[in-house]
């Protein structure tokens, strides 16, 4: 039975009221990699009479009414991307699809999708409180660089004028406070549960670290890195301090994340009953459901910390796994289905030989101040055996109607390299022929600011991936994930990426260009020209034309490229390389369809 998305479907429940009513950017898909399916699944299992309004028409308040007026309060969600990220190109052009959407349509949510919603629900029903969450509000839930603006936004709580914020995974606030408001506490007297924000006048929580105000990081580029540096300082669930920051005379309150998740309640969220399936109103298949129904989610976080990246600020860096009778269970379930045809998609997470890994001394990392646990160096601490993962695929495997378990999510190298068993395996059984990774680039100066590992780690993992391959009798290749534009890069930088790429017999056929994304290291660089660690300047490539330039040296066996390679090698006095990189016939075959990324 799906959660109701209409008033019948309440009623045939036998609920003439609902607690809470979610409203989200994306189509209903049962299926826990959809956030708000998940959080109503989740609500629903503790008591809660929840529904989902997805995708309504924002243009009229009537819309949001579908469902009535819920008891407790409405919980908003941009969808599973930013909904800007979701609608514009890394060149601000609009897209013209939309994979979480029936029928791949674009147009289906706004523009600021999570501002837009609220906006209509306090028109419908001005005194029922909207809490808001999923990616878009928790990654711009302090005054923020907004790219498609080109300027610093306010924290999206003042702007959506909600009234509380719900940042990271939201199951342990977004209960606790179902909980506190069902036994009769009004909202605006929650202010002291983890993972929220909200705004307040006044001093704020005792011991708060005090950020640049708003006024402040939206005139000085230096007050804006200050104020991204204090609060990435206080990501760490066990140690972190709330955060405040000034809005002219309110004050915007951070409280600190919520703590991760323990292994049963994890169990237990992964055991709902998911159908894994869109709402069967839709007629129009829906790209994202279809990608993803055949997959398991084995593990949430990423310890990685790369600059580009915003898992580390939404999800943390403290890995939280299911145990392997949770994800057997699962598949086991899938088994049963008429549509499971004997092939799983993806067992994976965020980075999937992350499954199972800890810090060997808990009381140190609960202490600790580092946002990567692999950069510069591995962390000592960190336990990096991988019995865990290899020991569930091969539960997985031996599973009665399952024929073939793939590992699609991507995979960190240079963790792979100290995990022999994992790396065997892998090749070995669950990858298709195509294995993805993601070096980005090889400059080291460039790697050093992704903190990425860097040229050495790839050329070692490159050739160790050859090699067993050849030992296996398998032809496969590399996916490799590669990056213009980043803070840091010139063309001097993609030269020397392009000229490795040849050397070692690598292409790609499409390229991702940086995008800068709320909540982001490299974002707070892009905008800056500062690194925020060291307040050293960074060379940020702005133009078109030398991001187009970028690009192109990347697909330099493109022949349509040729021209603007040329150019670009004449850009940075280069053009003794034009012969050895432009030479026909040479420089190995494609290395896969490496699809750009939405991040």
């Amino acid at each position: 039975m799906y959660i109701p998305i209409t008033r019948a479907e309440a009623l045939s429940r036998g609920w003439d009221e609902l607690d809470v009513i979610f409203v989200s950017g994306d189509a209903y898909v049962d299926h826990p990699s959809f956030g708000v399916p998940l959080l109503a699944r989740w609500l629903e299992s503790r008591g809660f009479r929840v529904g989902i309004i997805p995708q309504p028409d924002w243009r009229t308040k009537e819309s949001f009414m579908v469902l009535g007026r819920p008891r407790l309060f409405f919980a908003v969600s941009a969808g599973a991307m930013d909904s800007m990220v979701a609608h514009y190109t890394p060149a601000r052009k609009l897209r013209h699809d939309d994979a979480y959407t029936p029928g791949n349509r674009h147009g289906a949510r706004p523009n600021r999708a999570t501002i837009v919603y609220t906006s209509r629900l306090k028109e419908a029903y001005r005194d029922v409180p909207v809490v808001i969450g999923g990616i878009e509000a928790s990654l711009r839930r302090f005054a923020h660089y907004d790219y498609w603006e080109d300027k610093v936004r306010r924290s999206i709580i003042l702007d959506a004028k909600a009234d509380l914020l719900i940042y990271g995974m939201g199951e342990s606030p977004l209960l606790e406070l179902a909980r506190r408001m069902r036994q009769g506490e009004p909202l605006a007297g929650i202010t002291d549960l983890r993972g929220t924000a909200y705004v307040a006048k006044g001093t704020g929580p005792a011991g708060a670290v005090e950020l640049p105000s708003w006024e402040r990081v939206a005139a000085d580029r230096v007050a804006y890195a200050e104020a991204f540096r204090l609060g990435s300082a206080e990501l760490n669930p066990y140690r972190a301090k709330p955060l405040v920051q000034r809005y002219g005379d309110r004050l915007l309150v951070v409280n600190p994340p919520a703590l991760p998740l323990t292994e049963t309640v994890l169990d237990a969220v992964y055991a709902l009953p998911f159908t894994r399936l869109p709402h069967p109103s839709y007629t129009a298949a829906i790209p994202a459901a279809e990608q993803i129904r055949l997959s398991v989610t084995t593990h949430r976080g990423c310890f990685g910390g790369c600059s580009f990246c915003a898992i580390t600020h939404h999800q943390g860096k403290f890995i939280q796994s299911r145990s392997e009778a949770s994800v057997v269970a699962e598949v086991a379930t899938m088994v049963r289905q008429p549509w499971f045809r004997g092939s799983i998609s993806d067992v994976g997470g965020p980075t999937a030989n992350m499954y199972g890994l800890r810090c060997g001394r808990p009381e140190e990392g609960e202490r600790c101040r580092r946002e990567s646990c692999l950069f510069p160096q591995p962390c000592g601490h960190l336990v990096t055996a991988a019995g865990r993962a290899v020991a569930l695929l091969r539960k997985l495997r031996a599973l009665r109607g399952v024929r073939h378990v793939a590992v699609s999510s991507g995979v960190r190298f240079d963790l792979l390299q100290r995990q022999p068993d994992y790396f065997a395996a892998l090749l070995a059984d669950h990858v298709g022929g195509l294995l993805k990774v993601a070096p980005e680039h090889v400059s080291p100066a460039v790697t050093a600011l992704m903190r990425k590992p860097g040229k050495e780690a790839f050329e070692r993992f490159l050739e160790q991936f050859r090699q067993e391959s050849r030992r296996l009798g398998k032809r496969q290749a590399l996916v490799p994930y590669l990056m213009s534009g980043h803070p840091g890069c010139t063309l001097a930088d993609m030269v020397e990426l392009a000229l490795f790429l040849k050397e070692k017999g690598l292409r790609v056929e499409q390229v991702q260009d940086f995008t800068p994304t709320p909540g982001t290291l490299a974002t707070c660089m892009f905008h800056t020209g500062i690194d925020p660690r060291t307040g050293n300047p960074v060379h940020v490539p702005r133009t078109d034309r030398e991001k187009r330039l970028q690009k192109a040296l990347l697909l330099w066996h493109i022949p349509g490229e040729a021209k603007a390679v040329r150019e670009a090698l004449k850009a940075c006095g280069r053009e003794d390389v034009a012969r050895q990189l432009l030479a026909a016939g040479t420089g190995g075959k494609p290395s896969g369809p490496a699809r750009g990324r939405k991040k």
